[in-house]
């Protein structure tokens, strides 16, 4: 009853309390394809759903590195992604700069959280219609994050955003427990099942629409692979990945519900 009268501006609240503008780019983020993030004790995990406009365009990129230990991956517009991450290396360049040390991640997250809710407060500007997955590791180990244009910001063991994001929320919360002793070969694993709950029934992962980063030592599978001491932030994506969609079982076909028999006296609404 209120939307139209009360969502022309992002500073002005609607008579049930509700920033509708906010509201709005937070389905912005929904639209996007979906990302899942887990981690364990000594990894951190993300795994996207890239995109492409066309069969004549390439995918879309969907994870960016920020810094040796951090890195995101996002859901919602580009554009805006490209802007904050570049903030986001900006906040870490000065750290490094100023305290020769890298920037704690919770302390970078909170960084882009109060970006965006300047967007929500002042007039004339817009709220950033993205979100982000964001894993890192510190001293006290291995760190996933979800930012949204609200500027809210939260620490999980498991998380999904994006296109149909619950069906991976779903798996996620089925399998948590085993997330925490889990390698990076199994963790992997987990996020592909989780990822492959947000496709249509009629796609598949492939190496072409599937990127997966990593924070944490080397995996079995990354043998032979030049990765700095600790583990820092990596993009694994095309032949790379095809180790681990060789392992992951078939999508199981889940049979069409049985149809009700027609009724030619059942007037059908419009």
């Amino acid at each position: 009853m209120f939307r139209n009268t009360y969502d022309s501006d992002n500073t002005v609240f609607s008579p049930q309390g509700r920033l509708h503008q906010v509201e709005y780019a937070l389905e912005a983020v929904k639209q996007g394809s979906a990302v899942v993030g887990l981690k364990s004790k000594t990894h951190a995990v993300l795994l996207a759903l890239k995109r492409s406009t066309g069969e004549l365009a390439s995918y879309q990129q969907k994870m960016f590195r920020i810094d040796d230990h951090v890195g995101i991956g996002i859901a919602g517009l580009t554009s805006d992604a490209r802007v904050l991450s570049n903030f986001m290396r900006q906040q870490a360049m000065s750290s490094k700069m100023l305290f020769n040390r890298p920037i704690p991640v919770n302390r970078l997250v909170s960084a882009i959280a109060d970006k965006a809710q300047v967007n929500t407060q002042e007039y004339g500007r817009r709220p950033y219609g993205v979100g982000f997955l964001v894993i890192g590791q510190d001293q006290t180990g291995p760190h996933l994050y979800e930012f949204s244009p609200s500027g809210n910001w939260y620490e999980y063991y498991a998380m999904s955003i994006g296109a149909r994001s619950q069906s991976a929320k779903t798996y996620l919360e089925k399998h948590y427990e085993e997330f925490e002793e889990a390698t990076l070969e199994q963790l992997i694993q987990h996020g592909l099942h989780a990822l492959r709950e947000t496709l249509q029934q009629d796609k598949e992962l492939t190496n072409l629409n599937t990127s997966i980063g990593v924070v944490g030592p080397r995996g079995d599978t990354e043998k032979g692979s030049a990765i700095k001491a600790g583990g820092a932030f990596r993009i694994l994506q095309d032949e790379k990945i095809d180790v681990y969609l060789a392992s992951l079982p078939p999508k199981e076909d889940v049979p069409a519900p049985p149809q009700a028999p027609a009724d030619d006296d059942v007037a059908m609404e419009g």
